[in-house]
């Protein structure tokens, strides 16, 4: 394996082809603002100076690409990559450069509507469904007590979105229920690093994209998913030519062209592969154990396989409360431990080579060149999820390969602000602000502090997660639960279970920008403003804290998800918990929040200073951001002169911890009567469910549908050609969806791939809830199906 640059390779290529790009302005077209609004005025004639411009984040992933956004006459007419931001320097993706028209669909709701006895809507005052919601959850508490109700957030809540419902659950309703859409995407990574380093989030940022030497990427498929972090990648490599890009995956993507090595390897394996290559470290002499001596700990936990499961019941009844038990280790032991995981034997339980075992415990040991591993879905939507990401981090750990430019375990974030709302807020059902648990009395405690209630306040017990959420719901366990920013009866593993019945007792509601699957099964529904209709902060996957100004007014009567928790808090009883004038509340709110940052690490900047700068990575000190965590001479807290210390994981001794994690196969494996593994992700025109991009024209039109792709050789053996409708059929339920053969994706044989994007082809009415035993985040990756032929088409492949 070599550095030299393929043809082709070079970043305009790739932003050619990936449907990015930067240096220009994009204004929506008459056509689209007919669509929308049925507005007369016309973009035609109009430039740059015609527009007055604005800074944001991006509204749609986890990069949080810097936005310039163009406003004449109330409305956004364009948006333009911005050069002043770090993280994108002016570059956007096809998805961001259409932006305006994701605010502009002809449906978007502009009013709150009440589900009628015979299912129509009626639509109502604010006054009446406010009024209604507190009636609705007072009742619950009152009849039922607080696990009765549940808020189901998301990782698109703003900063303010989600510590409104954080006070306003744990604190107000003393319940414990409150987890976001994160579950299902992140919760495996912020389990990663709690087990090992007593803190969630990376230590790095995305200055490692430009001085790393080799990029190592599990399961992820970067070119399409996070194009504009890829396009630094290919920048660095343009020019530096010993830089190298290896794809670790189960299927040939658009990443995998760009990849110096392809390692294509049976779904699940990735737990061996990683204990393979210490095995390798270990034999070869390729540890760093000065650095191990002076920062690490060692721990297991539980390893029998029948003990932990899989979490999937078919009763719904019981809930997933597996709890490990860590246990001290040594480094003897995780040599004894790895002994087994030969290249040899691994080579055959996942289907690489052992040449590329070896190359891979090659690029990890060699002490000279700088290793990034990057990671997003394919790692964490995993039975053993937090695993895999333990035992990524322990491959830097064991290399000393951590905390300095260039060589960092980086995990990448679908969302928004699955960072800055899920994770660093604490809205999941066992966290509250700055890394603290609802688990820990001083924790408790300190919230109880700063928000001004008595000792015992907060529950100790933590609430459903997200899975356990909507199983509850279903029983009936669950009450009253209230939807914001998400869309579950698209997203969730295993739909059928989760179908609901008229008159069944139970009240949703739903608060999004236009009608989906979750508001056709919402009791009430409400009209929210999106992105720049209204005030907000996001935080991204490199630590980077943005806000924004409201910049136009929203539709009709859309209000903001804040306003809507606060409204309804203090119609319940709990003025006390948001004191703050009705005009004026976003900066008191900030900085209460911001005051448990302070002083552990994770310090946030001040308002003023994140809304007149593009950002900035916290922990901030004295004004400052950190770059990288634990660093000597980059972190304010590390008083070392050299080195990294782990100051956040004071239980083990302010060391990091390696775990060691054993390899087990997947909850469902192929076998004669379900024959194909199925895994489901994303395509680059659409994020997430579609009901934003499935309503910008062009996005709709380059990717109209969801599809299957098949292998050529599974297409001819099973007789069925490019557009062919066929039937994906699991033990759950089924799918029927079009033919695709060798388009962007490529899979080999005996598996096949489906994006989740498409509302009339719910694919996940097929997949498996089966769950991480740590994180409980679900697999959307691994189930086995069969394929069944329904109609023929003339396209011919």
């Amino acid at each position: 394996m070599n550095g030299i640059i393929k043809p082709g390779c070079d970043r305009r290529g790739f932003i050619k082809s990936i449907g990015v790009g930067f240096g220009s302005v994009v204004l929506l077209s008459p056509g689209d603002i007919a669509r929308a609004q049925q507005i007369a005025d016309s973009t035609a004639g109009l430039s740059p100076s015609d527009l007055t411009w604005g800074k944001a984040p991006c509204r749609y992933c986890g990069t949080g690409c810097g936005v310039e956004v163009g406003v004449r006459d109330g409305k956004v007419m364009a948006v333009r990559g911005d050069e002043a931001s770090p993280v994108n320097r002016g570059l956007l993706c096809v998805k961001g450069y259409h932006l305006p028209a994701m605010l502009y669909g002809s449906d978007r709701l502009l009013h709150p509507q009440l589900r009628q006895p015979d299912g129509s809507l009626k639509q109502i005052s604010w006054d009446e469904a406010l009024d209604l919601i507190a009636e609705k959850f007072s009742d619950a508490l009152k009849d039922h007590g607080p696990e009765s109700v549940a808020v189901y957030g998301s990782g698109q809540w703003t900063i303010f979105d989600g510590y409104a419902a954080l006070k306003w659950v744990k604190a107000g309703m003393r319940s414990n229920n409150l987890d976001p859409n994160a579950r299902l995407c992140m919760a495996s990574a912020v389990m990663g690093f709690v087990t090992q380093f007593q803190s969630d989030e990376p230590m790095g940022c995305y200055e490692d994209l430009d001085a790393g030497d080799d990029f190592v990427l599990w399961g992820n498929n970067m070119a399409e998913m996070h194009p504009v972090l890829f396009s630094r990648i290919l920048e660095n490599k343009r020019r530096n030519l010993h830089v190298r890009i290896i794809d670790l995956a189960t299927r040939r993507t658009p990443t995998s062209d760009y990849a110096d090595m392809y390692v294509e390897f049976v779904p699940g394996t990735d737990l061996a592969i990683a204990n393979a290559i210490i095995h390798q470290l270990i034999k070869n002499g390729n540890v760093n154990k000065a650095f191990i001596e002076e920062n690490c700990v060692f721990k297991r936990g539980i390893e029998d396989i029948d003990e932990i499961g899989y979490g999937c019941y078919d009763d719904q009844v019981e809930r997933y409360t597996f709890k490990d038990k860590p246990k001290d280790a040594t480094y003897e032991e995780l040599a004894e431990f790895v002994e087994e995981y030969t290249p040899e034997k691994v080579s055959k339980i996942a289907g690489i080579s052992v040449a590329q075992i070896e190359a891979l415990a090659e690029i990890y040991g060699n002490s000279r060149r700088g290793t990034v591993s990057l990671w997003c879905m394919g790692v964490n939507q995993h039975t053993r999820g937090t695993w895999m990401n333990n035992l990524i981090n322990n491959l830097h750990l064991l290399t000393g390969k951590i905390s300095r430019p260039g060589a960092n375990p980086l995990s990448l974030t679908g969302q928004p602000s699955a960072c800055g709302t899920a994770r660093e807020v604490g809205t999941l059902s066992n966290r509250l602000p700055a890394d603290m648990l609802v688990t820990k009395e001083e924790h408790r405690r300190k919230a109880e502090k700063i928000w001004g209630l008595p000792e015992g306040t907060i529950p100790a017990k933590p609430g459903y997660h997200a899975v356990d959420m909507f199983r509850a719901l279903t029983r009936g366990d669950v009450k009253a639960m209230w939807i914001q920013v998400t869309n579950p009866w698209v997203t969730m593993p295993n739909l059928n279970r989760f179908k609901r019945k008229p008159n069944d007792g139970r009240f949703v509601v739903v608060s999004d920008i236009y009608p989906t699957p979750t508001t056709d099964a919402a009791d009430l529904i409400l009209p929210s403003a999106a992105w720049v209709e209204r005030e907000g902060m996001f935080g991204n996957t490199e630590r980077r804290t943005q806000h924004w100004d409201k910049q136009v007014d929203p539709p009709g009567e859309a209000k903001e998800d804040a306003w809507q928790i606060v409204q309804v808090a203090k119609r319940m009883g709990f003025e006390n918990l948001f004191p703050w004038p009705d005009d004026n509340w976003h900066k008191p709110m900030f900085e209460e929040y911001r005051s448990f940052t302070l002083g552990v690490g994770k310090d946030l900047a001040s308002y003023d200073q994140l809304r007149s700068t593009r950002g900035l990575t916290w922990p901030v000190v004295d004004g400052k951001e950190t770059r990288y965590r634990y660093a000597a001479g980059y972190d304010p807290y590390v008083k070392k002169k050299k080195g990294v210390h782990f100051y956040k994981a004071k239980g083990y001794g302010e060391r990091a911890a390696v775990w060691l994690r054993p390899y087990h196969p997947p909850a469902e494996v192929p076998d004669e009567d379900y024959p194909f593994w199925l895994s489901t992700g994303r395509v680059l025109e659409h994020w997430h469910t579609g009901s934003m991009t499935r309503r910008v024209t062009q996005l709709h039109q380059a990717v109209p549908e969801a599809y299957v792709e098949i292998n050529r050789a599974d297409a001819v053996e099973l007789g069925v050609k490019m557009g062919d409708k066929v039937r994906v059929v699991s033990r759950r339920g089924s799918m029927e969806l079009p033919v695709k053969i060798d388009g962007r994706g490529k899979p080999p044989r005996g598996r096949v791939f489906v994006p989740f994007f498409d509302e009339a082809r719910l694919i996940n009415r097929v997949t498996l809830d089966a769950m991480d035993n740590i994180s409980k985040e679900p697999d959307y990756k691994k189930c086995a199906v069969k394929i069944e032929l329904i109609t023929m088409n003339s396209i011919t492949s």
